[in-house]
């Protein structure tokens, strides 16, 4: 798969194939049922599957301090949609003057001239052009005049609600990784890079590794389980977002220790998949408390690391 970052018309290679338009932020199973749907139709008009995206999030340009916190970054976005067979990624530079695009504009601009999209795939509440004017019955005209396929995706629907990147981010924000992941096609990934901390996990026999210079969504407060991401290794590792309450301290933190993992991490890249939620920060009463308590949250999050690894069913793998 490429990714294209640049105005203008696609190289010949990924033009007239099916297109699907969105911000694509999390890649969770909903946005999974419409690229296969494009897929489908770029097989059948034996063209590329393209996914266009807008860098930065159209919010961040208009109001920048009401835009949500994304939950994935272009690099991560392009990976997850590698995964489900998408051969380009559009990461459209996106400023105030792109946003003046009427719905025609960017229908011919966008689509016809830069894309040369023979199919369009949407959600059922797809907007598009200045002001959000257009809509999927004006996308549906555009397409019919232009001689393209266009098709519809119903929502996916799972415990009587819409699966969105709306959802995930809030279900994230509480700490309910679980179920959120349960929504994603992969689990929920935070990446930064290694700063040196206080060292006292060293003290304490659990060296931790402190993430930062996030980009992305970090959810709430709590003790992980979760895998480590380390130069193209993988480690089972518990994570700590929020502060060291035993030892007063009010500083939210990312500390990672990482399973037998041996080493210097400092300012090095480090990215942490989410599996599950093993309990809430707490405040021990003794130090010999809290190592008998990290000691438990590194067995059971080797546990967790472990059955998804052999025998857990992906969210990816699920049947649309």
């Amino acid at each position: 798969m490429i990714v294209w970052n640049q105005r203008g018309p696609l190289p010949e290679a990924f033009r007239g194939g099916a297109v699907t338009i969105g911000n694509f932020d999390g890649v969770h199973r909903g946005h999974a049922q419409i690229v296969a749907r494009a897929r489908q139709l770029a097989a059948r008009r034996g063209g590329p599957t393209v996914v266009f995206t807008f860098d930065p999030h159209p919010a961040q340009v208009l109001r920048r301090d009401a835009a949500p916190i994304p939950l994935t970054t272009t690099a991560r976005k392009a990976e997850l949609l590698e995964s489900l067979g998408v051969d380009c990624l559009v990461a459209y530079p996106t400023d105030r003057a792109f946003l003046q695009y009427d719905a025609e504009s960017f229908f011919r601009r966008v689509l016809c001239d830069d894309l040369a999209a023979k199919a369009i795939v949407e959600g059922r509440d797809f907007r598009f052009g200045r002001g959000r004017e257009g809509d999927v019955a004006t996308l549906a005209r555009y397409c019919a005049l232009a001689g393209m396929t266009f098709e519809v995706v119903e929502p996916l629907i799972e415990a009587g609600q819409v699966i969105s990147s709306s959802r995930v981010r809030s279900l994230l924000a509480a700490g309910e990784v679980d179920e959120a992941c349960g929504l994603l096609t992969q689990p929920y990934r935070l990446s930064g890079i290694v700063a040196l901390g206080a060292q006292r996990g060293r003290t304490l026999g659990f060296p931790t590794a402190n993430l930062s210079a996030t980009a992305t969504l970090v959810p709430g407060e709590g003790i992980y389980a979760g895998r480590a991401v380390v130069d193209g290794r993988t480690y089972a590792a518990a994570i700590s977002l929020g502060p060291n309450v035993t030892f007063d301290e009010n500083e939210r933190k990312i500390e990672v220790y990482l399973i037998d993992f041996s080493g210097d991490l400092y300012g090095r890249p480090l990215s942490v998949d989410f599996m599950s939620r093993l309990r809430d920060i707490m405040r021990f009463d003794s130090t010999e408390a809290l190592i008998r308590q990290m000691k438990a949250d590194v067995e059971a999050a080797r546990a967790v690391a472990s059955h998804r690894a052999v025998g857990a069913t992906r969210s990816a793998d699920r049947p649309l």
